[in-house]
């Protein structure tokens, strides 16, 4: 065959694997094309069903909170909310119909009918509370028909997200399927045309279209083993080679952002994760060491790169007490006042921007921006979490999503070991005098007689014609001698032991490690002490007061369970002996 007859096959040859490669590449980027925008349709439609979920439950908390409140500027909130509704509503009314499935528009057009039915609920609810019938507006709020019609809201959320991220996956899933074997089709014709290009027509192709191919190729098997750093050679060409250049360089684009997404939602799902296991273990704890503990542990974990502290409201109301911290900061305090923080005052989230906005005054002379969340429950502040956001990263935080879950998450646990803590309270001391009860002593005296080797000395106390002063100046002037002797008690008594109410004007002192002389002398400093002080009640001096005092011992090696019954027996004989006195257990001293 002559040599331009072969030029010629191997032109038209070589022509038509390049057009084949050149059209596998275009299928292969418009394959990723339409994966990006699969992947883009999914975003757009579950952000907008994310809006309406959140939208909704922002929208029903300031109708309960203006209910309940009757503060006009959550109603204002409201209805702004309410018109933000309505523009997703008209957003879902202006769905593309190449973007949304059928089922998927029935699905939206629900969640907007329950939208519409929510708002009318809540809006009735204003006008309720507005006309005065406060109470049918916070039973239609905090009802069973509220209740069910936000619930119907919140799961058809549920499945249009379900619904488009199925419908999406399988959309990306046939379109990486589409792009890998056009991939591989482009590889193969590539591979050929080289070896055409090296066996027939290097003289004329080799330094246009073979060593371009090369790099190509190399480029190609380098991305089908999803290596997409690899580096696209820049072809100014107008020709096959310069759009199968762009072809590639698309997707290696394309596969550089997948793997970005995947690296993002793999970072997002460790996030929520620890987010889980941390609302776990806080729910768990049964101390606020516990609990700082816990979110000293994770937090650094969550958010590695914000540093910060958790304070927890004391008893007083007042004053806050810096219980755990993570991270490096220099803005850690042990203690702040409520008035130190602005988000504490105004009951919200605050970023403290030096030199954009107003700093809280516990932070010191820090220089970064820091965040302040109040920990908040049932509408009361409970604790505050700070956090020390980098400069660049402060606008990153200002919806604060997971901050936000997770504060409300740490307020309540903190209210709950609050509460449980007053609850405790409460189950172990008197009402009236604040000392340890009757169940309080019954357990120490069992914990006494299970740990031998202890002696304990018991003091059963009386109040003299206790009855005879109540009914001369009334219960209120006795309520305040019980608790004006239980006070001096406790003064003298100091870290001896403990005082317990036993029960009406009878208390009882337990001694650990005292002998009967220790007993006995305290049992003296205890009666001169009531003796001598003074006692007034709404400004008028009362007569002096006395009491009676039984003493009973439980050596080493004793039975401490009849130390009470021992003490109770010598109180008697204190008594039936004149009153004002102590009288020892001992048989000698009974018999006295």
């Amino acid at each position: 065959m002559r040599l331009s007859t072969i030029t010629n096959i191997a032109y038209v040859v070589t022509l038509v694997l390049t057009s084949v490669s050149a059209t596998a590449f275009i299928l292969a980027a418009q394959s990723a094309s339409e994966e990006r925008l699969a992947v883009q349709n999914h975003l757009e439609l579950d952000g907008l069903a994310e809006d309406l979920a959140l939208g909704a439950e922002v929208r029903t908390d300031e109708a309960r909170l203006y209910v309940m409140r009757g503060d006009e500027q959550h109603l204002a909130r409201f209805f702004v909310e309410e018109d933000h509704e309505r523009n997703l509503e008209a957003a879902i009314s202006n769905l593309d119909e190449d973007g949304v499935a059928s089922n998927e528009r029935a699905m939206f057009e629900k969640i907007r009918a329950d939208a519409e039915a929510l708002d009318k609920i809540e809006r009735g609810a204003v006008t309720a509370f507005r006309e005065g019938r406060n109470d049918d507006a916070r039973a239609v709020l905090f009802g069973d028909e509220h209740y069910r019609v936000h619930t119907d809201l919140l799961q058809s959320v549920k499945d249009v997200r379900v619904a488009v991220s199925s419908r999406s996956q399988a959309t990306v899933d046939a379109a990486k399927a589409r792009s890998d074997l056009y991939s591989t089709v482009a590889r193969v014709m590539l591979s050929l045309t080289a070896l055409m290009f090296i066996a027939v027509l290097y003289f004329v192709l080799s330094r246009r279209v073979a060593l371009p191919l090369i790099k190509m190729s190399d480029t190609v098997r380098r991305l089908a083993r999803q290596e997409y750093d690899v580096e696209v050679p820049v072809e100014s060409r107008r020709d096959e080679i310069g759009e199968m250049n762009q072809a590639i360089q698309i997707f290696r684009d394309n596969g550089l952002e997948r793997e970005r997404l995947d690296a993002e939602r793999r970072k997002d799902q460790r996030v929520k994760d620890l987010i889980l296991q941390m609302m776990h273990r806080v729910q768990a704890c049964q101390n606020e060491e516990e609990l700082s503990a816990a979110a000293s542990l994770f937090m650094p974990q969550i958010f590695p790169d914000l540093p910060g502290q958790l304070a927890i409201l004391g008893e007083s109301g007042t004053i806050l007490r810096v219980s755990g911290h993570w991270g490096a900061t220099d803005s850690v305090v042990s203690s702040l006042a409520i008035d130190d923080c602005w988000a504490l005052r105004r009951g919200r989230s605050h970023v403290s921007k030096p030199g954009e906005d107003m700093l809280c005054t516990h932070l010191g002379r820090s220089e970064a921006n820091q965040l302040c969340i109040p920990l908040t429950a049932l509408g009361e502040i409970v604790g505050l979490l700070t956090f020390e956001i980098p400069s660049g990263e402060v606008s990153k935080f200002e919806e604060r999503i997971y901050l936000e879950l997770l504060s409300e998450n740490v307020g309540l646990a903190v209210a709950n070991l609050q509460l449980r803590h007053r609850l405790v309270g409460l189950a172990k001391r008197d009402a009236l005098t604040g000392l340890l009860n009757r169940r309080s002593l019954d357990e120490a005296l069992n914990r006494l007689a299970a740990a031998p080797g202890i002696s304990v000395a018991c003091l059963m106390i009386d109040i003299d014609y206790f009855k005879r002063f109540n009914d001369q100046h009334g219960h209120d002037a006795g309520d305040a001698v019980m608790q004006y002797v239980g006070k001096i008690f406790v003064e003298v008594i100091r870290d001896s032991g403990e005082v317990y109410r036993f029960g009406g004007e009878e208390f009882t002192v337990l001694l650990p490690e005292a002998d009967l002389r220790a007993a006995t002398v305290m049992a003296e400093r205890l009666r001169v002490a009531v003796q001598d002080a003074p006692l007034s009640h709404r400004g008028r001096l009362l007569e002096p007061i006395s009491i009676s005092l039984g003493v009973a011992t439980a050596p080493v090696g004793g039975v401490v369970s009849t130390v009470l019954e021992r003490a109770d027996a010598a109180l008697l004989v204190a008594k039936s002996s004149g009153r004002n006195r102590w009288t020892s257990s001992e048989v000698e001293n009974l018999l006295s």
